[in-house]
Parts: structure tokens; C-alpha cells; sequence
């Protein structure tokens, strides 16, 4: 009786630790001033969620292979705060060249709202990405 309870305990501890975070994923940017977008990689990194840039593609969908930021991290140190809300974290906006404090809501499973602010949150730009994987 102690080792199924034991080998029960292990196994519900092990499903939370493997569970994967909701934003986990593959999701598409909106597109930038010129048209191009970005598909961004999610994932766990340690205790934070961080985001790499995976693929670029220019306005007409067109993936472009020499796209300088391919694999630079864009997103790191975001921290769940519950109720689909993450905060804590930066956003590096390749466009600008600068980096936000940054903020994000999982409306829906397929879409995530991305902030990025200054001036102590009081001034913030921000983009809807849609799921892709």
C-alpha cells in the first residue's frame, strides 16, 4: 500500500511539473510598418516564460531566411500572475531596437494580447498575436 501511494504522489507531482504553460507555443505577430511579421517561439525558461523569434516573413508571406533577429530572444523573465495574465517581464522590440517592460493576456487559446511600456507602465504599444502551433 505505500509504494501505490507513493507511485500515485510521484505521478501527480510529475504531471504538474511536465504540464506545459498555456502560451507555450508557436504564435504570429501582427504585422510591423512594413508589413512583415514575425513568428514567435514560446516556451518555459526556468520559472519564467521566454520567447525567441523563429521565423521571419516580409509582407507577402515570403520567408526571409537572412532575417537578421532569427533566434534572438524577444521575450524573457514573464511570470504568470494568474487569470491568463503574465507581467514581470521584457520585450525587445526588433523595429525600434529597444527593450520594454512588458506585459501579456491570453484572451482565448488562440490569441495573446503582447505589451510592451515605458515611463512606469503608463505608456504602452501593443499587439494581438494569433496562435500557430
Amino acid at each position: 500500500m505505500k509504494t501505490f501511494t507513493f507511485a500515485a504522489g510521484f505521478a501527480v507531482l510529475a504531471s504538474a511539473a511536465f504540464a506545459a504553460d498555456p502560451v507555450d507555443g508557436l504564435w504570429k505577430t501582427q504585422p510591423g510598418d512594413t508589413g512583415g511579421y514575425l513568428h514567435v517561439s514560446i516556451s518555459e525558461c526556468g520559472s519564467a516564460i521566454c520567447g525567441t523569434i523563429d521565423t521571419a516573413f516580409d509582407k507577402d508571406g515570403n520567408e526571409q531566411l537572412e532575417y537578421e533577429n532569427l533566434g534572438k530572444q524577444i521575450i524573457w523573465d514573464m511570470v504568470p500572475d494568474g487569470g491568463s495574465s503574465y507581467s514581470g517581464g521584457k520585450i525587445w522590440a526588433p523595429d525600434r531596437d529597444k527593450t520594454y517592460s512588458s506585459k501579456m493576456t491570453l484572451d482565448s487559446q488562440n490569441k495573446l494580447t503582447v505589451k510592451g511600456c515605458a515611463v512606469g507602465g503608463l505608456v504602452c504599444r501593443g499587439q494581438d498575436w494569433t496562435r500557430v502551433q
